[in-house]
């Protein structure tokens, strides 16, 4: 579990599509579509503290599609920590707003997203990212996340674990 200060040091996992496999910092799926935390336009890194969480992240919606896995190692700052009642609620957050799943149907609807509307206050407040419990299926509390909007820069380092060039090849 990673430290509530602000910071989070260690590895990270992310399941993304292979079209995006060449640039795995890019964060530009995201950027296309939109997320949970962040709007269309707003690029993204949708991070997992374990492979089997970022697996079921990337396939929420449908079967399973072709996915891969990459692995990072992270030392990033602030983080958000939504674990803090408290500092959720002076966003004007809730842990239900947090979860609530009907946020992808609002966006396909034009509709505002609470939670992208808090994750542009978190980036205006200088945080690179936030610490959310995964709300995917098959997930409990204890499966977490990261969302990156900041991961290179002052205060961040993401680096892709390929030591042998592997994601080059593709």
């Amino acid at each position: 579990m990673p430290p509530t200060v602000g910071s989070y040091a260690g590895p990270l996992y992310r399941a993304l599509n292979p079209v995006y496999a060449r640039e795995p910092l890019s964060g530009r799926g995201a950027e296309l579509y939109g997320g949970r935390f962040n709007a269309k336009g707003t690029p993204a890194l949708y991070t997992a503290l374990d492979p089997t969480t970022a697996l079921r992240e990337a396939n929420q919606v449908g079967s399973l599609q072709p996915t891969m896995l990459v692995s990072y190692a992270a030392d990033l700052g602030p983080i958000f920590d939504t674990r803090d009642a408290d500092a959720v609620a002076q966003y004007g957050m809730t842990k239900g707003t947090l979860a609530d799943p009907g946020w992808r149907a609002r966006m396909l609807d034009g509709q505002t997203v609470p939670t992208q509307d808090f994750a542009a206050s978190l980036i205006t407040d200088g945080f690179a990212g936030l610490l959310i419990r995964s709300f995917a299926k098959g997930t409990s509390a204890v499966d977490n996340n990261i969302v990156l909007w900041r991961w290179t820069g002052e205060g961040c380092r993401l680096d892709v674990v390929d030591d042998e060039g592997r994601l080059s090849r593709m």
